[in-house]
């Protein structure tokens, strides 16, 4: 299937190869034959093609503007004027913001369209995207199965050519994980990079957008519209690159499928130049443990309660929390809610623990000199679409959450940058992640270094719908 990247979209978009019009028009007549996926909760094709008729025309004007008649999709924690943002919970489907959130400021300066809203796990905090308030959204690869979350309708839009790329969020893996199950790109910024205005929120101390795309192109495109970085991105050589094999979870209990696809994957990286080293990090599951829930869980109060008092929605923290509409959700949050929350000496200790983390990740890439870390996105393939709380693994049932971001969550509670890339297919069918871990505030490198690695990994295509 040919559909476009966003980047290769928006040069013939400049140079007039096509129009935003037309475009829209495949991309409405294929959201309406692939509409069971579930992968958008908000779609309105006479909106896209009233956006896309007048950047046609700021075009003929001769306006010029990196993503002028784009269409992007966002995830529907992301407020957008005209769309409601309902988080993907009872009590926001009425939620319409009076401004949009800085991502999607930045994204319509830069002359995107809105394209609609993406299906998520309700308040981001889960992993299946089996949302019983919004739909259920299923993996393009594989309908039975789930795309990952908590954007995961980002991932199942972007791998279905239904929209070039999408803007999610992420705070233990939810833009890195649904990219891995789905077979497509997906970049998790450092933390305060992007700004979170306008974005609801489950951690100050661990959230941020990030997009989503078909290729490394497209993710340097939109970090640069996002961010405002300038750094130019171009692959790197791959002859003695030293990139970093972490010792501990990231490598060990895979499924066969992932093994062997990634094992694979290192074995083109060795013969390219790259040079593997072994890579220890004392403490990572200690201080990754302390402080990763305490943190969200303290933070998840406070934070969404002021999004809530900001918004015109009218819903408290417990009108919210009362009418959440999926069990796994409401299991986490209305306990902690009635309980009154993690207490601060425990939200202390937690970001003290972060503090740790962190120090073990900036002392392991200076100590063996490695510009990144690699190890497989997911430990599993996507399993089947279910509401149970647990999924096979290796011949065992285990709770799906921490499963699958094993080894996602680390590197988000440290704040770290990562990326996925589609590193190929299991013997099931599925998609397999590879996923970079970089040192703090290392973007625009670890993207250079991904980009790299893209060209010398198999050639992914989207989903055969």
């Amino acid at each position: 299937m040919g559909y476009p990247s966003l980047a290769s979209l928006a040069r013939a978009l400049a140079n007039r190869e096509t129009s935003s019009a037309e475009h829209v028009e495949t991309l409405i007549s294929r959201t309406a034959a692939h509409a069971a996926l579930g992968g958008y909760v908000g779609f309105n094709p006479e909106l896209l093609r009233a956006q896309a008729r007048a950047a046609d025309s700021r075009r003929s004007a001769g306006e010029t503007a990196p993503l002028l008649g784009v269409p992007i999709a966002l995830k529907d924690n992301i407020d957008a004027v005209g769309w409601p943002t309902s988080v993907g919970t009872t009590a926001l489907l009425n939620n319409k913001p009076s401004r949009d959130a800085a991502v999607t400021e930045r994204l319509r300066g830069a002359g995107a369209l809105v394209s609609g809203k993406a299906n998520m796990h309700e308040l981001a905090f889960g992993i299946t995207n089996h949302n019983r308030v919004t739909g259920i959204a299923c993996n393009p690869w594989a309908a039975d199965r789930i795309p990952g979350g908590s954007s995961g309708g980002c991932g199942v839009l972007v791998a279905a050519g239904l929209v070039p790329a999408a803007i999610g969020t992420d705070t233990g893996g939810s833009v890195r994980v649904p990219a891995a199950l789905c077979g497509i790109t997906s970049l998790r910024p450092t933390v305060g990079r992007v700004s979170a205005r306008g974005v609801a929120p489950i951690s100050s101390t661990r959230d941020t957008a990030g997009p989503m795309a078909r290729c490394v192109e497209d993710l340097a495109l939109l970090d640069t519209i996002l961010t405002g970085d300038p750094e130019a991105v171009v692959p790197v050589s791959l002859a003695g690159l030293r990139l970093g094999l972490p010792t501990g979870r990231f490598w060990q209990d895979l499924d066969s499928g992932v093994s062997a696809v990634t094992q694979s994957a290192l074995e083109i990286l060795r013969r390219a130049g790259v040079v593997l080293v072994d890579v220890d990090l004392p403490g990572l599951d200690q201080h990754n443990e302390a402080a990763g829930f305490p943190i969200a869980l303290y933070e998840f109060i406070p934070d969404m309660t002021r999004y809530l008092e900001g918004s015109a929605s009218g819903i408290s923290l417990a009108e919210l929390v009362a009418r959440i509409g999926n069990q796994d959700v409401a299991g986490v949050l209305q306990p902690l809610l009635a309980s009154g929350g993690i207490p601060q000496d425990v939200y202390a200790k937690a970001l003290a623990a972060r503090d740790k983390l962190q120090q073990v990740y900036s002392t392991a890439f200076a100590k063996h000199q490695v510009q990144a870390l690699v190890f497989p996105t997911t430990p599993l393939t996507a399993r089947a679409v279910s509401p149970q709380d647990t999924v096979e693994f290796n011949g065992q049932q285990r709770p799906s959450f921490p499963t699958f971001i094993r080894n996602t969550d680390p590197g988000s509670n440290a704040g770290i940058p990562g990326v996925t890339l589609p590193a190929g297919l299991a013997p099931d069918g599925l998609p397999v992640g590879l996923a970079l871990d970089g040192p703090a505030h290392s973007d625009r490198r670890l993207l250079s270094i991904a980009a790299a690695v893209e060209r010398v990994l198999p050639k992914p295509t989207l989903a055969p719908l």
